[in-house]
């Protein structure tokens, strides 16, 4: 009984010394990550302030700032499923790789690029940063599954990527203003300073983030991808050319275009699904997608995709609105800036209370709140929206639930994915949730114009048409807290023995 005694022990602290090693080397993984998010996150909030200049330099018009973010989101909408399949396929740490060269060159070209279409091509090109945090939850979740805790290490450490993200997004719009006066107006110099920034994270990258263990006996389904690009091309035109008709205010003739695009795109999809079922190894597994812990997921994705990606510009505009026109804040472009960093600030908040709430109640419940977060704070912008104080609050609680959702959707993903599928199932959070944002934003667009000039102004958007936007964005948190109710209350968990190291 003593040397069964003596062994046990021996055996625990091995297992101890185990899991131990196991979880300084992932914590040390997240480590690295945090800081690519931080450089992904100041990518994305670096060059906002400096828009102004850039047209000046290019010597285009303001609108045509729109189709830099066309053209980026087009492009991560169709390499991102790819290359995520490819991580599965060969290896994350590989293609994280190439997508940070990738996008380290096309930064460089940013702050070179001397003509419009040069730089719309690079602007398109440094697209691929939006696949890192797929694949980090990707390593991380294959790394922890091999002791059993996957799926609560991906979830306390997709908040805290987010953290970093957010926190990235606004040291970048507060650092380019400054590098921009520091230099004395030299936008090449001032755009060097991210292409360095993401240099630097390749390198971080290639030396210090392990590898994955690949699945064997995998294959790129090549005819899948096509059709699914096709697909995605015609939907996002059809959206695209959307905006287009509320912004320039083309003729009725132009809705024919927009149903033409967006029948076919949705003939191709549907192409694509009877395609995808046939296949042995397909682009993306539409069984699994139908799983009851999958597509209430990737459902959740689009619908917040609407209020994360889609409302940011009615919110900018409804805040400089000149108030004597009985709504509208009536603020300038710096104190516009800090509602928009109130509202960073509050995903931040909602990332990390994400991270540590997820350690002890259920990852399905923490999901539902967060939506109906998202869904109170724009439901109270219908009635509440005259004072600064209470457009405040209502940003407040709605990024309280987007922060947390941003993390969560990622690794609850990986969580239902079958092994070898984690980095395409990650992956297809972003897309739908770029969909949702793309979708959000042509179809505000429209509602917004087709209310301008209404009420004594030529260029302010209806009270109603801003109340529309409000109305849209919280029926999509409550719409998805209904869908989450649907996944089974079990999912999202770690294996069975695994709460010892939750």
């Amino acid at each position: 009984m003593a040397t069964r005694t003596a062994s046990d022990t021996a055996s625990a602290s091995r297992s101890t010394r185990l899991r131990s090693s196991a979880l300084g080397i992932t914590a040390g993984l997240i480590g690295w990550f945090i800081l690519v998010e931080l450089v992904s996150g100041i990518l994305q909030g670096y060059y906002v302030p400096l828009f102004s200049d850039i047209v000046v330099e290019l010597g285009v018009h303001d609108s045509d700032v729109n189709w830099f973010e066309a053209a980026q989101l087009l492009l991560s909408a169709l390499v991102v499923p790819v290359l995520a399949k490819l991580g599965d396929m060969y290896g994350h740490k590989r293609i994280l790789l190439i997508a940070a060269v990738l996008t380290a060159g096309a930064t460089w070209w940013l702050a070179f690029a001397d003509s419009f279409w040069t730089f719309l091509i690079a602007w398109a090109l440094q697209g691929f940063y939006v696949v890192w945090l797929p694949l980090e939850i990707a390593l991380i979740f294959e790394r922890g599954r091999a002791q059993n805790h996957g799926v609560s290490l991906t979830r306390r450490a997709a908040g805290l990527l987010v953290v970093g993200l957010e926190a990235g997004a606004i040291l970048g719009a507060l650092a380019a203003g400054r590098v921009f006066a520091a230099t004395g107006g030299d936008l090449t110099a001032t755009l060097i300073v991210p292409a360095v920034a993401v240099t630097l994270v390749a390198i971080v990258i290639w030396l210090w983030v392990p590898e994955s263990t690949p699945q064997p006996g995998r294959s790129l389904d090549t005819w899948g991808f096509v059709i699914l690009a096709w697909g995605l091309l015609l939907v996002t035109g059809a959206l695209a050319w959307m905006r287009m008709i509320g912004e320039l205010g083309l003729g009725d003739g132009a809705w024919w275009a927009v149903f033409g695009l967006l029948a076919a795109g949705v003939v191709v999809l549907v192409w694509f699904v009877l395609f995808e079922l046939r296949q042995q190894d397909p682009a993306i597994d539409i069984r699994v997608l139908r799983r009851p812990d999958m597509w209430p997921v990737q459902a959740t994705a689009f619908l917040i995709g609407i209020s994360l990606l889609g409302a940011q510009g009615p919110l900018s505009t409804y805040a400089g609105t000149d108030p004597s026109l009985g709504y509208g804040l009536g603020l300038d472009a710096t104190e516009r800036s800090n509602i928009i960093g109130v509202y960073l600030v509050s995903l931040i908040v909602g990332a990390i209370v994400f991270a540590l709430t997820s350690r002890r109640a259920s990852p399905r419940i923490v999901l539902i709140v967060a939506a109906l977060l998202v869904g109170v704070g724009y439901a109270r912008f219908i009635p509440f929206h005259l004072e600064l104080w209470q457009v405040l609050l209502n940003l407040s609680i709605a990024g309280l639930g987007c922060g947390a959702l941003v993390g969560a959707m990622p690794a609850a993903a990986a969580a239902a994915a079958p092994l070898g599928q984690t980095g395409v199932a990650s992956a297809l959070t972003n897309t739908t949730k770029t969909i949702g944002g793309t979708f959000a934003s042509a179809v505000f667009g429209v509602v917004l114009a087709a209310g301008a000039g209404t009420i004594a102004s030529q260029t302010a958007a209806s009270l109603g048409g801003y109340i529309t936007v409000w109305a849209v964005c919280a029926a999509g948190g409550f719409l998805a807290a209904v869908l989450l109710l649907f996944v089974p209350k079990v999912a999202f968990a770690d294996a069975e023995g695994a709460h010892v190291l939750a």
